[in-house]
């Protein structure tokens, strides 16, 4: 029996056995009629692996969320302004919104100077990507070189200005490149379109549109206004992608309106480069002075430096000579010493014996061009004698013509909203020996500048009363600075009739006189002085006059430098200049002409006036 028993659970072993392979078999395959197994009894899914290492994977990753969680609240609670601060460093600015530059007009409202739109081109060196051809193509369109570009592009900055100020015309042509790392900003850029004529008035700017030069330097903080501020989210590529919060608006700077008359001041800068050509001189300048209010309506300079070179030949050619240049004014200072001679009771009829034309002091002599013989004070100043001044002068003290020629603001800056204008130089009476109180009455020995010279002749001009002059435009109806009284105002008159008979036949300048215009002035030539002494050859000529004769509206200076040939004294040379400027000028203020036209203006003979 135990037998029996034994053989049958062998067979049903066996059986179960076969019938387990078949069903593996069959699942497989996938057929119907497998049994499943149970998982833990699968030989392929039975675990390996000790229960603690699972137990400190788990750990681990706990661990780790943990920390997670740490240091997210440490960076969003705790420490959470200064990740915002380091995040807005990166992408957030702060920054200026230009103010616009107020434009500069002449009196009648021309453009003088104005700011027009421009672009700024800005690039990332470290994104910039570009061929040669691309690189050559984007160095011509900003008017570099390519050796120039790639300077500015050898930089660890991260943000490079590459050119600044470019016509704003040129923007489609630079994105149409498309390169990475470049980026074209809206810009303005200062514009001139009166040109040289004006440039030593109204000066420069840099890129930052700071003044730099002339009006745009002295005006400056009235030009520039104040600058608006934003600030803005940018990308990584530099591009504006979010504005927080409003934006300050900027406020524009003022406009100035100068009193300089530009169809004028054109003029007389060509008249003026025409004759510095002409003459092959080194430079030249012109003042035009509106004899009544003072207001400046010309400051022409010509320089035969070329105003596009570099260093010392640059600054040379936009220096406003007119203002900051002085020099010494020879026989235009003339009538200053007879007015004062007239002041003190001379008559204008007293007989001055010049002899020979020569007269010596301390050793010193002193000469006429030629022997005059015996003249009227009236004839002294129309013949322009030295000796005839120098007697005239002999009998006033030191100080009184010290105080004239102070009074008439020689030594003196005046006050005029422009850099650098001269001062001129009128040492103290009491250090004058006998032989400088001589040389001091005919204009050596005193320097000052043309502004200077013309300013003194308003004094004749205006019935003996000095005016300030300005750049600044008055309004219409406002009334002209008081200005300072020097002499009577019958004395002006009386030198302003002797300044007539210059101009006229048997004077020193019949080539100053206007067509239908009548005038009165002085001619000037002076050695220049070089170091210790005089240079051989080289002169300044000049002419500073008034016109019309009776009833003035315009003083009128003119400088020319160094003339070269022949030629060379202030009749000649500076008195046709003055002539031309006259005309334009007082047909430009609508004067009526109050002589008749005549053909030939200049046949008179000038008399050569004495160095």
């Amino acid at each position: 029996m135990i037998g029996a028993r034994g053989l049958g659970k062998a067979a049903r072993a066996t059986r179960e056995a076969a019938t387990g392979a078949r069903s593996a078999r069959l699942i497989g395959r996938g057929l119907p009629g497998a049994r499943s197994m149970p998982n833990s009894t699968s030989p392929l899914l039975a675990s390996r692996t000790p229960p603690g290492r699972s137990q400190f994977v788990v750990a681990l990753l706990a661990l780790a969320f943990l920390a997670l969680a740490a240091r997210a609240v440490w960076v969003q609670w705790v420490d959470a302004d200064f990740y915002q601060r380091q995040g807005d460093k990166r992408v957030v600015r702060n920054e200026d919104v230009p103010a616009g530059r107020g434009r500069i007009l002449d009196r009648h409202g021309a453009l003088l100077a104005t700011s027009v739109p421009a672009i700024d081109l800005v690039a990332d060196p470290q994104l910039f990507a570009a061929d040669a051809a691309q690189r050559r193509t984007l160095a011509r369109l900003a008017g570099m070189t390519p050796a120039a570009l790639e300077r500015r592009l050898d930089s660890p900055s991260r943000f490079v200005y590459l050119k600044r100020g470019l016509d704003a015309e040129l923007r489609e042509r630079i994105d149409a490149i498309g390169l990475p790392g470049l980026r074209v900003e809206a810009s303005l850029r200062r514009s001139y379109p009166a040109g040289a004529s004006v440039a030593p008035i109204v000066g420069f700017t840099d890129v930052e549109r700071k003044g730099l030069e002339g009006i745009e330097l002295v005006l400056d903080t009235a030009l520039s206004g104040h600058d608006g501020a934003r600030t803005v989210v940018r990308d990584r590529y530099g591009r504006v992608v979010e504005q927080l919060g409003d934006a300050l608006a900027p406020r524009d700077g003022q406009d100035l309106r100068l009193s300089i008359d530009l169809a004028v001041q054109h003029h007389a800068y060509q008249r003026l480069r025409d004759a510095v050509a002409a003459r092959r001189a080194r430079s030249g300048s012109a003042v035009v002075l509106d004899a009544r209010s003072g207001e400046i309506l010309a400051l022409a300079n010509i320089s035969s430096a070329d105003p596009a070179a570099r260093g010392r030949a640059a600054a040379a050619a936009r220096r406003n000579r007119a203002l900051t240049d002085i020099f010494e004014p020879g026989s235009t200072v003339k009538p200053f010493t007879i007015a004062l001679a007239l002041q003190r009771g001379v008559p204008a009829g007293r007989i001055v014996d010049t002899g020979d034309g020569t007269i010596r002091i301390a050793g010193a002599t002193i000469r006429d061009h030629r022997p005059h013989g015996a003249l009227t004070v009236s004839e002294v100043l129309q013949k322009s004698s030295n000796v005839g001044t120098v007697k005239l002068a002999q009998q006033i003290p030191s100080a009184e013509l010290w105080r004239m020629l102070s009074a008439v603001g020689i030594g003196h800056k005046p006050a005029l909203e422009f850099p650098g204008v001269a001062t001129g130089v009128l040492r103290p009476h009491a250090g004058w020996r006998p032989v400088e109180h001589a040389t001091m009455s005919y204009g050596y020995g005193l320097s000052l500048s043309l502004l200077q010279l013309a300013r003194a002749y308003t004094v004749f001009a205006n019935d003996g009363v000095l005016l300030q002059p300005t750049l600044r435009a008055r309004d219409d109806g406002a009334a002209a600075a008081p200005g300072t009284r020097v002499i009577a105002p019958e004395v002006a008159r009386q030198v302003r009739a002797m300044l007539r008979l210059a101009t006229g036949a048997g004077g020193t300048a019949p080539k100053a006189q206007a067509q239908g215009y009548s005038v009165a002035g002085k001619t000037g030539t002076a050695r220049k002085q070089e170091g210790r002494g005089y240079a051989a050859g080289k002169y300044r000529s000049s002419f500073v006059g008034l016109a019309p004769a009776d009833d003035p509206r315009i003083v009128v200076a003119v400088m020319i430098d160094e003339p070269q040939g022949a030629v060379f004294y202030g009749g000649e040379v500076a008195a046709p200049v003055f002539a031309e400027i006259v005309q334009h000028t007082l047909r430009q203020l609508g004067v009526a002409p109050d002589l008749d036209v005549v053909p030939a203006i200049h046949a008179a003979p000038a008399v050569e006036e004495s160095l």
